[in-house]
């Protein structure tokens, strides 16, 4: 790689040229940043004085956990319109990690393409540049608000370059966008926040996209959902990296539970397409105010005076479903509007929205939500 110039800070010396930054750069005690760099040059050794290899990989030296002396390096990186809770998450979860003895379990990083970042509400400058990437063991990738904006393509470089060597590469909500235009996951299951993921999966039809779960862990690539599936997401490397008990000190000091019931599903407003200006509309209408009654297809095509055949197709076309299916989606969204709203029973509920028993109310509930009416209404109810 060559000298480090002098005036650059640490990590902008081997960034390609389209995304140089100036030579002189003041130093920024950003809070973000936590540690400083190596400048001894030498490599990590473990307790018992064995040379460690830079390229141990995602799930060798880089990972084996609080036993190497050298710290976990976190690269979060912070690009233009980078949405803040988003950067905030790792840059608290992995910067306030403790392994026994009170040494810190992260050293946390964050990197920009350019020194200084607009974040929305305010703006904020990077200490380090995309080399830093190189040097990392996890690099983070959170969300950003203009998914229009074409991704840099000295991230794609750094991010696959680093990945090549067994990097672990993370993302938060909207930066699995970050992610798959990097073709890393192409072929995996991913996640993003559920607005998203349709726009994900129609931009990266290579990758399996999942709007369910609140993340998946693919190894070596992993992705959240949006928002606070984040700080599940971090939760979860710490626990891989150190273990459940220095997971859960990290949990007590974000005030979460380790593992939440329920994925994203339960978040998402499961309401049953109905187009404007369909020529089922009417149809849809009536099929709302009749919930609590037995529906059958048949009985739903001689109300619409359409043949079986006819119906099904004309469903398809208008909600991309069939009609049985968007009655029981229906039926769910109105369930978890009473569980919001009523104090009633899973049994009456059941009733009422024309389930034939609560069994099965509880199972096409599951199904579809991700978790038991129970735990969903101790979620959403809305407080009295």
């Amino acid at each position: 790689m060559g000298p480090r110039k002098r005036g650059v800070p640490p990590g902008w010396a081997d960034v390609s040229h389209a995304c140089s930054p100036p030579r002189e750069w003041p130093k920024c005690q950003c809070s973000m940043d936590s540690g400083h760099p190596e400048k001894s040059g030498e490599k990590p050794t473990d307790v018992r004085g064995t040379r460690l290899t830079s390229e141990g990989g995602a799930l060798g030296a880089k990972r084996v956990g609080w036993h190497i002396l050298a710290m976990h390096v976190m690269a979060v990186v912070a690009l233009e319109g980078v949405v803040p809770f988003d950067l905030s998450t790792p840059c608290e979860v992995f910067g306030r990690v403790r392994l026994p003895g009170g040494r810190a379990g992260y050293q946390v990083r964050v990197c920009g393409v350019t020194p200084e970042v607009n974040a929305g509400m305010f703006s904020l400058r990077t200490r380090y540049g995309l080399g830093e990437l190189a040097r990392a063991d996890t690099i983070i990738l959170p969300g950003i608000a203009d998914l229009s904006v074409p991704v840099p393509e000295a991230l794609v470089a750094a991010v696959r370059a680093a990945a090549a060597t067994g990097t672990r590469v993370a993302s938060i909500c909207s930066g699995a966008f970050l992610l798959a235009a990097t073709g890393l996951l192409d072929g995996h299951r991913a996640t993003t926040h559920w607005l998203g993921a349709e726009e994900l999966a129609r931009r990266h039809p290579a990758v399996q996209v999942d709007p369910d779960v609140l993340y998946v862990d693919n190894g070596q690539f992993l992705t959240s959902a949006g928002a606070a599936a984040g700080l599940d997401l971090c939760l979860h490397m710490v626990r891989l990296d150190y273990g459940s008990a220095v997971a859960a000190d990290a949990a007590r000091v974000s005030v979460m539970p380790l593992e939440r019931d329920g994925g994203q599903s339960q978040f998402i407003l499961h309401a049953p397409p109905a187009p404007d200006g369909s020529s089922l509309e009417p149809l849809l209408r009536w099929l709302e105010e009749s919930l609590h009654e037995p529906l059958t297809l048949e009985g739903i095509a001689q109300r619409a005076a359409l043949s079986v055949r006819t119906l099904n197709r004309r469903f398809r076309e208008q909600t991309g479903t069939t009609p049985l299916q968007w009655v029981l989606r229906a039926r769910v969204r109105r369930a978890q509007h009473l569980l919001e709203t009523s104090g009633h029973s899973v049994e009456v509920i059941s009733a009422k929205v024309g389930f034939g028993s609560a069994t099965a109310f509880r199972e096409h509930f599951h199904r579809i939500v991700a978790t038991s009416p129970q735990s969903y209404r101790r979620a959403f109810r809305a407080p009295r």
